[in-house]
């Protein structure tokens, strides 16, 4: 991609100093206002009732300290008019919460006052930036901003009570990208009436249209989780639940933000690390290398909506290992991607809105294909990406080098991919996607192209579809691959309709396919209704789907069809039973496992399954289940413990998990057991130590992974990191297969 590689390498000879300060982050004592203010209505609303509201400009910085003792908060209302989404749709708020929106020169401000008629009842239980249970069992303030002002995209921010917080970016209202960090400052305080937030974001942390004079779309979410209600500034459909956040088009309109012009920003983060590792060899012995290294990254404005991205010798050493998984299937498993670098504007580059999430749907860009190769990590040399907007446009260029690892039987390849897409009628894009990989001598060659359309309708209709073409040096066969998919997601009803059909040749070298060679059909149906009045039962639901594969010849490969009643409580908490009856055609034997392979056939076979899970806003929560019933040509019993999490603190939590599953064969009788605990110590919103302890019965191996992060500076980081894999059928059990002790540390210069 010559183009990507003349902007890229035209960057790399910028380099500066600079440095950004904030205020230190703690639980502030907050000023008391002597009585609530009178609440301030919405800027206007037009016939449908949709919000308009009006930013404050302000001739000095706030003092992010909680407080919300400023001259703003005394002078100006706030607005203050949430809406009930749950329990009570359309009701107002039973708690105030009460929102300024600010600006300076330099910065973005959000404030909450959020009161509380129980202000000992708020539940804060998560200091660890980007953990799953602020968003899904605290008390939290969040806000969408749309910078675009599309009502596709846009960046996410939630806080709760105690510093916890998130930052997130949404992708065309579909793809929530958690794992996107970027520069802010935030504090919060209590005061005897509730709880209170303030915010900062630098306008250097976001991107945004040219021109002074800017309009953009706000929403903002409050959760009471003690009495399990949702409330929005502007409603969004019930159905969605905390979810309607991201529906940038339903968001309020935000004028009078006068941005900065949209200067080149340069932003450069070099690194330095030390791998002091231990590696058991065919020998008796371990042999121990002490390594160090630099790299860096560099990020650039190349214009006001297009930015560029720079790695060289990256090193991602310091994400938390994978979580491992069993598997009793002939497919392969999907694992997340974690890595920073590739994480930031990931939703640009989804395909046929699967989101990345697996499944039988491809992936036509799977990044962890970039860097590692049979779970061994390999070199990466360099790259850039390019990211933004033109116009009506998204713009996507990434290009990666890695070198060889010969361990791994990985060559010097390079990876690249282009995407486009535009934007269409109010909700909807179409686009194109290229990826492309080169490896050394040719052998790995592969491109893979497609283009896909993205259609919403209504609050709930969403119609998505792709075609996509591989080719293969060597391979021959059907190389494409296309779907077509009904979506309609009501709070009362559901249904579900899709065809896809994936070529017994189409391999898209930088994707994800979990299986070849076949065409599906699926169905799914699902009834909630929600009874009246009921203090105990929030909704019922009842689902039905049916699914039907078979390969390129015609002949059968799966049938699945699957039940499920559930009931969801006012608590939070939820009881599901269900009923699942597949047909299998193995078309060659199959090792399900050590000793035990299953013949080429085909098997019918039903189980039934329960499950409760506890409101992970409880002390105590998690997911029990339970699973019996026919296995090919056997029994198989599952009982497993997923998502579980004991808060003994807001600054300690441990989180285990736990799964058996006991299998009866003809051909043998085997038993998986699969466990893990993580152990988190917060002392500070900007440090933790974790410690994560794995075992996988099936691969007789012991993992444990201890991470701490400092965030010392605003984007400034060190990380102290020790990894081990055992063996447990060693003589001293466990046997040390490998360690790993690395510490790691970066700067991030801003200009």
């Amino acid at each position: 991609m010559p183009l990507v590689a003349r902007t890229l390498v035209g960057l790399a000879g910028l380099v500066a100093a600079a440095s950004m300060s904030y205020a230190d982050q703690g639980a502030a004592s907050a000023a008391q206002p002597a009585a609530p203010p009178a609440p301030q209505a919405a800027v206007s609303r037009d016939v449908s009732g949709r919000m308009t509201l009006r930013a404050i400009r302000l001739e000095a910085p706030l003092r992010i300290d909680g407080r919300l003792d400023e001259a703003i908060y005394q002078d100006i209302a706030p607005v203050s008019d949430f809406i009930q989404i749950e329990p009570r749709e359309g009701e107002a708020a039973t708690e105030k919460t009460d929102v300024w929106i600010a600006f300076d020169d330099d910065n973005f401000y959000v404030s909450f006052r959020n009161w509380e008629t129980e202000p000992d009842r708020v539940v804060a239980k998560e200091m660890r930036r980007d953990h799953s249970s602020i968003w899904g069992g605290d008390d939290i303030v969040a806000f969408l901003i749309d910078t675009f002002h599309d009502g596709r995209n846009g960046f996410e921010f939630t806080l709760n009570a105690i510093g916890g917080r998130q930052d997130a970016q949404m992708a065309n209202e579909q793809q929530w990208i958690g794992d996107w960090n970027t520069i802010w400052d935030f504090s919060v305080g209590r005061f005897e009436g509730g709880w209170t937030v303030e915010t900062a974001i630098p306008f250097k942390s976001l991107r945004y249209r040219p021109g002074e004079n800017q309009t953009w779309g706000f929403n903002a979410l409050r959760t009471n989780r003690w009495k399990n209600e949702l409330s929005f500034l502007a409603p969004t459909p019930k159905a969605r639940g905390q979810r309607g956040l991201h529906q940038a088009s339903l968001a309020a309109t935000l004028v009078g933000v006068a941005a900065p012009p949209g200067s080149k920003n340069l932003e450069i983060k070099p690194y330095l690390i030390s791998n002091a590792s231990s590696v058991r060899t065919d020998g008796p012995g371990l042999t121990h290398d002490v390594t160090g290294d630099i790299g860096l990254d560099a990020k650039y404005g190349v214009t006001q909506n297009l930015t560029a991205d720079l790695t060289f010798n990256t090193d991602f050493a310091q994400v938390e290992a994978d979580q491992q998984q069993v598997n009793l299937t002939r497919f392969s498993l999907f694992f997340p991607e974690k890595r920073e670098f590739f994480l930031e504007n990931q939703g640009t580059f989804a395909f046929g809105s699967t989101g990345g999430r697996g499944g039988d749907t491809p992936i036509l860009f799977y990044s962890r294909r970039i860097g590692l190769e049979r779970g061994r990590v390999v070199p990466i040399d360099g790259g850039g990406r390019l990211t933004g907007r033109l116009g009506r446009y998204s713009l996507g260029l990434l290009n990666i080098q890695t070198g060889d690892e010969p361990a791994a039987q990985a060559a010097a390849t390079n990876f690249s991919v282009v995407r486009l897409r535009r934007d269409i009628l109010r909700r909807s894009s179409v686009g194109l996607l290229f990826t492309g990989r080169n490896g050394q001598g040719g052998a790995g060659d592969n491109v893979a192209y497609g283009i896909d359309g993205t259609f919403a309708f209504f609050a709930n209709l969403a119609i998505n579809t792709y075609w996509a073409k591989t080719e293969t040096k060597g391979a021959s066969g059907r190389d494409t691959s296309y779907r077509a998919q009904f979506d309609y997601a009501g709070d009362r009803y559901g249904l579900q309709l899709e065809h896809l059909m994936v070529g017994d040749a189409f391999n898209p070298g930088v994707g994800f396919v979990r299986r070849t060679d076949m065409r599906k059909t699926f169905g799914q149906a699902r009834f909630s209704p929600r009874p009246r009045a009921s203090e105990v039962v929030r909704r019922f639901s009842f689902s039905g789907s049916v699914g039907y594969v078979e390969n390129g010849a015609g002949r059968v490969e799966a049938r699945e069809r699957d039940g499920e009643f559930a009931i969801e409580f006012q608590s939070g908490d939820r009881f599901s039973a269900g009923y699942g009856g597949t047909y299998e055609f193995l078309p060659s034997p199959f090792r399900i496992a050590t000793g035990v392979t299953l013949p080429v056939g085909g098997y019918s076979f039903d189980s039934v399954r329960m499950g409760y899970s506890r409101a992970t806003q409880q002390r105590i929560s998690g997911t029990l289940s339970a699973e019996h019933g026919t296995f090919y040509n056997g029994h198989r019993t599952t009982v497993g413990l997923s998502g579980g999490r004991v808060n003994l603190t807001p600054q300690i939590s441990v989180e285990p998990s736990y799964s058996v599953n006991r299998v009866d064969l003809v051909q043998g009788s085997f038993t998986t057991h699969l466990s893990g605990t993580r152990v988190s110590l917060t002392p500070t919103a900007r440090m933790f130590l974790s410690a994560f302890l794995q075992y996988d019965s099936s691969n007789n191996a012991m993992a444990s992974n201890v991470r701490l992060r400092l965030e010392y500076r605003p984007g400034s980081e060190l990380f102290v990191v020790l990894n081990e894999d055992r063996d447990t059928r060693g003589r001293s059990f466990p046997d040390l297969a490998n360690r790993a002790f690395i510490v790691k540390v970066n700067r991030l210069l801003r200009f």
